[in-house]
């Protein structure tokens, strides 16, 4: 014991070892409380992203109920995003987005962001409009109304479900979430899950390539 310590009464040396283990105490506690606290909120997040096979299967009915969903939104996004053709649900989200407009004074300058990302003829977005669609809607910009992108949002609809769709229905977004690996793994499925897991390796290989 050094001498400064050896000169203080032994009351004093005993009070310092109680703070002591107290102060261990109370950060011991302090940890414990975080963690779990912690891990209450890891728990309240995964159980509100758990999805059950019944809503995932429900996006094969058809493709509202696919894009009408929160999460299969995000996977038919994510789709489209790998085959560089998202600006069409890009449009539609829009389109959605732009008929909950509340206030008149607002329609005009959102129509016009719509119409110049993705319909103009210099659109950084531009989706596969007929000319006839894409002539009307250009006329409906001169006083745009809630309505003037419907015409063209169910052609791009019609679009994505006879072709993106479909692809969609048979790709790893949409199969490994409907069949997850190892639920169910007869020779049939093994070998399915073992092919989409070969397929989106190599989605992922070429995209970091």
């Amino acid at each position: 014991m050094c001498k400064g310590l050896a000169a203080l009464p032994a009351t004093c040396l005993k009070s310092a070892k109680d703070m002591k283990h107290r102060l261990g105490f109370l950060l011991q506690k302090s940890d414990s409380c975080d963690y779990s606290s912690s891990q209450g909120k890891k728990e309240k997040i995964s159980s509100s992203q758990r999805l059950s096979q019944e809503e995932v299967r429900k996006w094969a009915d058809s493709l509202e109920n696919l894009i009408h969903h929160e999460r299969g939104l995000a996977a038919f996004r994510a789709f489209l995003k790998s085959e560089y053709s998202e600006e069409n649900i890009e449009f539609w989200v829009s389109c959605e987005d732009y008929k909950k407009t509340k206030s008149p004074a607002k329609l005009s300058p959102k129509a016009r962001k719509i119409y110049d990302e993705f319909i103009s003829v210099q659109a950084t977005k531009e989706v596969n409009l007929d000319s006839c669609t894409r002539e009307k809607t250009s006329h409906n910009m001169l006083e745009p109304t809630l309505s003037c992108f419907d015409e063209a949002q169910r052609k791009i609809f019609t679009l994505m479900e006879k072709d993106s769709y479909r692809r969609f229905l048979k790709s790893p977004y949409y199969l490994d979430l409907v069949s997850p690996p190892g639920a169910g793994c007869g020779p049939e499925n093994c070998k399915r899950n073992h092919t989409h897991s070969l397929d989106c390796n190599s989605n992922i290989i070429s995209q970091c390539a």
